[in-house]
């Protein structure tokens, strides 16, 4: 009998899949709406409405984010990157270290700043070596998204279905997913996946111009001084064989030798020590010629370098400043405000005077190298106002390094061995990060992804309402109808497709909100093991490489690459229909 209930939840569903497919409200807002429709006219009560909010995977997700951020912020990542990366002479040898050491990486870290600390990479061996980002930067974002299939915590889709799994009351034998559930699909695809890009990649992928070739003309832009250290690597090179030309957003401008100015910069000069060289660029690359291992030195940030937590901030002079018409050598910043102006950018201006000597106005954009005491000692200031936070440094000691990074794997390992819950080994473990002063309770709030903890919460509360209705019901006799003549197979490559699409042109939460409790439903009917019919959905929504959009990764690459959506369906498509093969096979042979 068709019900009231069952009419809304199909509306709403479809209401969701508009929105998402046209971006008209966003994710987060898109299922609020639709979940408070539900409550108001009482398919779902107030506590069904909520109740993903104290669902033990949600808050797993929230601290695998959090644990992910202070790696980042360490720069572990990149000293690790470093070192595998410098040796890349070929296109294919630097691709097979990307795609085999970012998949290990991604099946126990987020993907997303995996991604981001390996892009400037990619970038950087691109324009040594005269090849295209382009031939990379898919295969960056499929490798991450591969690798984080091989475990429960790999990424947050194999998450959020195994929140449905613990929430769900029609198969209880199920209780939760485990670790290494994903493997027996997981595994194999990575090394399929290897060899696809290997085989096929490089006369498949793109040779596109990256859109941000130097850097964007409207983009804020800042003249930079960075001197040549004693001792430095670059002492004797030209400017050629230092790769300074190369530079990622970066554009060597001059050089200041003694009472002498080189400009335009020829590539054969040689430099010398306590050469200054005056770059143009953006902010966060400037950020990242900080603490890095160029042979350069900022010399205003001097013995700053040392402090333990630093970070890059802009700021603008008010117009009641006390800074106005100062100049910047005579204003004793770091004594002030535990920090130093490290350049300055005036709109519309092009200040070619050395940093010392630049008299201040109102509206400058100051770029400031700060410590730990900035915030506080600027709380009240009105000399200027605080415009944002370019890049946080983290500064730790060997040992607490080990203790973070065997920390995390010994979470891991004991979740695994069902010795303790992974929610209890992460809570202890970000405990001991806060008492031993790797990270800062205040700065753990703002690494929180809060409209993907909503998401999750809300497709948990969609996928009651559509047990509750009927609605899944309804649609599994529907599939089943259609699909069991194929076979168990066949309805295990049905959920597949539809969760695949689906994934692909709206979202991989909003899908796996939408097909798993129509999967699980299935499986109830149909008297089958639900673990197939699970790990399908969540394989088909987190393997997702036709569209930038499917992805998070996909869309970080997307226009750095220069790519169109062809180009995603093109590459992807074949991968995602090899990934629905092996894994309707495996899961068929393995549970079936």
């Amino acid at each position: 009998m068709v019900s009231f209930d069952l009419i809304l939840v199909f509306i709403v569903i479809v209401f969701i899949l508009i929105s998402l497919y046209n971006d008209l409200l966003g994710p987060s807002i898109t299922f609020i709406i639709a979940i408070i429709v539900l409550g108001f006219f009482g398919v779902l009560t107030p506590s069904e409405i909520i109740s993903g909010f104290a669902n033990e995977q949600v808050a797993v997700v929230i601290m695998l984010l959090l644990l992910g951020d202070i790696i980042r912020k360490t720069e572990v990542i990149e000293n690790v990157f470093d070192r595998i990366f410098r040796k890349a002479r070929s296109y294919k040898g630097f691709l097979s270290r990307m795609t085999l050491i970012v998949s290990v990486f991604s099946a126990f870290l987020n993907n997303t700043p995996l991604v981001a600390v390996m892009m400037p990479y990619v970038h950087n061996w691109c324009k040594r070596s005269n090849i295209s980002p382009s031939k990379f930067l898919i295969p960056l974002s499929y490798a991450a998204i591969l690798g984080g299939q091989v475990t429960l915590i790999g990424t947050s889709t194999n998450l959020i279905v195994n929140g449905m799994v613990v929430e769900q009351t029609i198969a209880p034998e199920l209780g939760s997913l485990q670790m290494f559930d994903f493997i027996w699909v997981g595994i194999p695809m990575v090394i399929i996946g290897y060899l696809y890009m290997m085989l096929v990649g490089e006369r498949i992928l793109p040779s596109k111009a990256p859109i941000n070739e130097r850097f964007a003309t409207s983009s804020r832009q800042y003249i930079i001084e960075a001197k040549v250290r004693n001792n430095s690597h670059l002492i004797g090179k030209t400017v050629d064989e230092a790769g300074l030309k190369e530079l990622e957003g970066l554009y060597l401008i001059e050089i200041l030798r003694k009472s002498f100015r080189v400009s335009p910069v020829a590539s054969d000069i040689i430099l010398e020590q306590g050469d200054i060289l005056m770059f143009a660029g953006e902010t966060d690359y400037i950020a990242g010629l900080i603490g890095s291992k160029s042979g350069l030195v900022l010399p205003q940030v001097g013995m700053m370098s040392k402090l333990k937590r630093t970070e890059v901030v802009e700021i603008i002079v008010s117009q009641n400043s006390s800074l106005i018409n100062k100049q910047v050598k005579d204003i004793n910043f770091r004594g002030k405000y535990d920090a130093t102006i490290i350049s300055v950018h005036r709109n519309g201006e092009t200040i070619e005077t050395k940093l010392g000597n630049v008299e201040l106005k109102a509206g400058d954009v100051l770029l400031l190298f700060a410590g730990e005491d900035f915030n506080s000692r600027t709380f009240n200031s009105r000399d200027f106002y605080f415009m944002s936070k370019v890049k946080h440094f983290t500064k730790l000691e060997w040992w607490k390094i080990a203790v973070l990074l065997g920390g995390t794997f010994l979470a891991i390992a004991l979740s695994a061995m069902h010795i303790i819950s992974l929610f209890m080994a992460l809570i202890i473990l970000l405990l001991v990060t806060m008492a031993m002063k790797i990270t800062h309770p205040k700065e753990l709030p703002s690494s929180i992804d809060y409209n993907l903890a909503m998401i999750i919460v809300m497709a948990l509360a969609l996928g009651t309402a559509m047990i509750k209705s009927g609605a899944a019901e309804l649609i599994a006799n529907f599939m089943i109808t259609v699909f069991m003549p194929l076979g168990k197979i066949g309805l295990l490559f049905g959920i597949y497709f539809i969760t695949t699409i689906l994934a692909a042109y709206i979202t991989n939460k909003a899908a796996v909100g939408i097909v798993f409790p129509i999967a699980i439903t299935m499986s109830h009917s149909l008297e089958i093991n639900p673990l197939p019919f699970v790990l399908t959905v969540a394989y088909a929504a987190a393997a997702n490489f036709m569209t930038p959009i499917g992805y998070q990764t996909n869309l970080m690459v997307y226009g750095p690459g220069g790519y169109s959506f062809k180009d995603f369906f093109r590459i992807g498509f074949p991968l995602t229909i090899i990934y629905m093969v092996v894994t309707v096979l495996i899961l068929g042979l393995i549970y079936l």
